[in-house]
């Protein structure tokens, strides 16, 4: 269960069908912290709101109940009536709503319902509440780039760790050995491409965590990828550890000219619009 803050409200959200269902209970604290089932059941009992819903559900849902549907809204603007969350998703099999009891209790409703909800409640609440949810998926993005990037780097590894065993750890070495073969590869890629040690940038770099590689930009990743592919050929075809590291120097020396100048080129065509 995941949360963003609007206006000082926390509203909590979670994944599913590949979109985000929003805790409306939360919204409706915005306008009365005591009263959030009577303003979300006043929602609900308002024509307009109905209607939308049988769109929304039209539109999303192939298993939605049109019949039970054209029911409820004949008696939607009358006194005498009345409508739950629980009650609509029961009679008309709808999914864009979703009544949860226990910790996380309450009404949820798909992104699309929640906004028309907040517009209900205020106007501003739901400006923010778009900007909010706009930031996240930013960010969101951001860090998707990022692990896609690192997450290559993490299978081209696995490449590369199998051609070491497979080409230069004798059967005999014990499991410690075998894993100083491995760290000792791995620095042959970092000497190449970042011109130090794992171990010389932990030194340098006492503060910080993670490893050398997590701290490596979006190009760098990218090369280091190349060079994994690059040392795992060198490897089966029995180079020499000197020899490929004297390679794979050169090539990285190569490729990073080439990625930093298309990005500086591109800092450049960005600052001249």
């Amino acid at each position: 269960m995941a949360k963003i803050k609007v206006l000082n409200q926390d509203i909590s959200f979670f994944k599913q069908r590949d979109a985000d269902y929003i805790r409306i209970t939360d919204i409706a604290r915005y306008q009365d912290e005591e009263r959030t089932d009577y303003i979300i059941q006043n929602w609900l009992r308002n024509r307009n709101t109905i209607e939308f819903l049988g769109i929304w559900e039209r539109l999303n849902n192939p298993g939605f109940n049109p019949i039970e549907f054209d029911g409820i809204k004949m008696q939607a603007g009358l006194n005498s009536f009345s409508l739950t969350a629980k009650r609509w998703i029961a009679a008309t099999n709808a999914i864009g709503l979703v009544s949860k009891a226990g910790r996380y209790g309450g009404t949820y409703a798909h992104q699309d319902i929640a906004i028309e909800f907040a517009s209900w409640i205020s106007v501003e609440f739901k400006l923010y509440m778009i900007k909010e949810f706009q930031r996240l998926k930013e960010e969101e993005q951001k860090q998707l780039g990022w692990d896609v990037k690192r997450n290559l780097t993490k299978i081209n590894y696995r490449l590369h760790t199998d051609a070491i065993r497979e080409h230069l750890i004798p059967e005999a070495l014990t499991s410690p050995e075998t894993s100083i073969i491995y760290a000792s590869e791995a620095d042959v890629l970092n000497m190449a491409l970042f011109g130090m040690t794992a171990k010389q940038w932990r030194d340098e770099h006492p503060e910080e965590r993670g490893n050398i590689r997590d701290h490596a930009n979006i190009s760098q990743l990218v090369c280091l990828a190349n060079l994994e592919n690059l040392n795992a050929r060198f490897i089966k075809e029995g180079w020499s550890q000197a020899k490929r590291l004297r390679e794979l120097n050169q090539i990285a020396i190569e490729q990073m000219v080439i990625l930093t100048d298309d990005a500086r080129i591109k800092q450049l065509e960005a600052s001249d619009h």
